[in-house]
């Protein structure tokens, strides 16, 4: 089926083989209804920079008739399922394209453990970080999902060789004793006071559910958005270097073949994409690849060992999701920076190669979705339902958009 990645350069390009991913969902008797749009080679936070135009949020502010972002880059999959289109969506989540999406369309959204499920026929954006999860709308749908896209794949060497448990059993397991880590760098300066309390209310449903909180210190997350904006960029660079109008998609002639390349990647790849390209070319150049790369990677090695050490505290993180609901179309595109502080809750999750699922818990002051983050150990997603699930229930969050479309 064509597939594009949100780029004008795969033009009609319609791949010879199926992802693994989507292969064990229809073997599992899953239906297709359709292909969603995306941000452009999953670059971005709000799917504002896909080649077919933006992605609307079904959810508006009270009494508004602004147009907001659904998160990206899978924000075709969650306004898709926030708008009753679908039961769930596949999507994928490289610094937290699953999650922030669906934090800001009141949906359900994991990105399991690093290796969970095959990355065999994705279209790559950063090898390391790459993860296929579901979006749904509820937790337990998110389970039975992730349930069939998992699974050892040895076409892709960075499978995991682990059993898939029945994660649908997990969300309604008793939590009862379990330590939940409260990570005192997530309070950053000038949160919105609605985050704060959704957070604290997570806290105080969990108390109830026989959970113990305890503060513990990820010291490394604030170079965490830095050493993410090297590494996904440097590993996109050399994984979009395939695109050059040779062998398939958009090919632009010129005179000869660097002006065929030259011509065919300026116009075939957006603005971010391009962007991102050249931040990743520039950290792998020599004399640049040792002061930025190798020292990101070290940053990557301690966030790493940070949760570690605050697992041997806990069984799980709370945290938010995002640090806002969702904002109007055009309110960050034109900022680069702004945007890419949207992924600060997320991207340590990725670049640990952990779980993570974002559970609706609340509606803003503006009737717009919350949700709240749970991170777990590796490997255990479980416990991630399991405490996704008593969110869930605690928070009885029922809301749905307004149909105005």
């Amino acid at each position: 089926m064509r597939t594009t990645a949100g780029s004008k350069i795969l033009g009609d390009f319609t791949p010879p083989y199926e992802s693994t991913v989507s292969a064990n969902l229809w073997r599992d008797g899953a239906v297709m209804l359709g292909k969603l749009n995306m941000d452009e080679f999953a670059m971005g936070s709000s799917n504002e920079n896909s080649a077919f135009g933006p992605v609307v949020n079904p959810w508006r502010a009270k009494g508004g008739e602004q147009k907001l972002v659904p998160g990206g880059s899978s924000g075709g999959s969650a306004a898709a399922v926030a708008a009753g289109l679908c039961l769930g969506a596949t999507a994928t989540d490289t610094g937290g394209s699953i999650r922030q999406p669906a934090s800001f369309t009141g949906t359900v959204g994991i990105k399991p453990t690093y290796g969970r499920c095959s990355r065999w026929g994705i279209v790559a954006f950063a090898s390391s970080l790459d993860q296929a999860g579901p979006i749904t709308r509820t937790v337990e749908d998110a389970a039975i999902m992730l349930r069939s896209m998992s699974g050892h794949d040895p076409k892709d060497s960075t499978s995991l060789k682990a059993d898939v448990p029945d994660f649908a059993a997990a969300c309604t397991r008793s939590l009862k004793g379990l330590r939940i880590g409260v990570p005192k760098e997530y309070r950053v300066e000038g949160m919105p006071a609605e985050i704060e309390k959704i957070w604290a209310d997570g806290m105080d449903w969990l108390r109830a559910e026989g959970c113990e909180l305890v503060d513990v210190s990820l010291p490394h997350t604030k170079y965490a958005l830095p050493a993410y904006y090297i590494i996904a960029p440097a590993e996109a660079s050399s994984n979009l270097a395939r695109y050059d109008g040779m062998r398939y998609g958009t090919r632009i002639e010129g005179a000869d073949l660097t002006e065929t390349y030259e011509k065919t990647r300026g116009q075939g790849f957006g603005e971010e994409v391009r962007r991102r390209i050249m931040i990743g070319a520039y950290v792998l150049s020599a004399g640049f690849y040792d002061a930025y790369y190798i020292r990101a990677q070290k940053v990557r090695a301690r966030i790493a060992e940070d949760f570690k050490n605050a697992f041997s505290q806990c069984d799980a993180l709370l945290t938010p999701t995002a640090p806002s609901a969702a904002f109007g179309i055009n309110a960050k595109f034109n900022d680069p920076v702004k945007m890419y502080l949207n992924d600060i809750f997320t991207v340590t999750a990725n670049l640990a190669g952990l779980p993570g699922i974002s559970v609706p818990a609340a509606l803003d002051n503006a009737g717009l979705p919350l949700g709240l983050q749970v991170i777990g150990k590796a490997l255990d997603e479980e416990t991630c339902f399991a405490v996704g699930g008593a969110l869930e229930r605690a928070a009885c969050f029922n809301a749905k958009p307004g149909k105005w479309w």
